[in-house]
């Protein structure tokens, strides 16, 4: 069984930053990408960043130069630095991953995490 462990949401004022964490675990073979989505109230969800397997990195033109991907390999997590927050920023941030598994390749999510920017 896979799970994708989310933390780092929280209450931060505009200007202000955080930093979310994500660790995949379970029978894990390899990892082709991981990633962000957020979902804020009555809004589609959206994808925020995704890093794949060789550190390629996309991200939404909303958070381009102010919110940076990255993974560490070795302990299968992902992590996501969010800095010059905005109120807009405000959702719950999901993780996801694309993985291989032994039931074979499968987006796993996380559960979701509170992201609040607020003064």
């Amino acid at each position: 069984q896979v799970q994708l462990v989310e933390s780092g949401g929280g209450l931060v004022q505009p200007g202000g930053s955080l930093r979310l964490s994500c660790a995949a675990s379970g029978s894990i073979f390899s990892i082709y990408a991981m990633g962000w989505h957020r979902q804020a109230p009555g809004k589609q969800r959206e994808l925020v960043a995704v890093i794949t397997s060789g550190g390629s990195t996309n991200y939404a033109e909303s958070v381009k130069g102010r919110f940076t991907i990255s993974r560490d390999n070795a302990k299968n997590t992902v992590f996501l630095q969010m800095n010059s927050l905005k109120p807009e920023d405000t959702a719950v941030y999901y993780c996801n991953a694309d993985l291989n598994t032994k039931v074979g390749r499968t987006t796993y999510w996380g559960q979701g995490t509170q992201v609040t920017v607020s003064s």
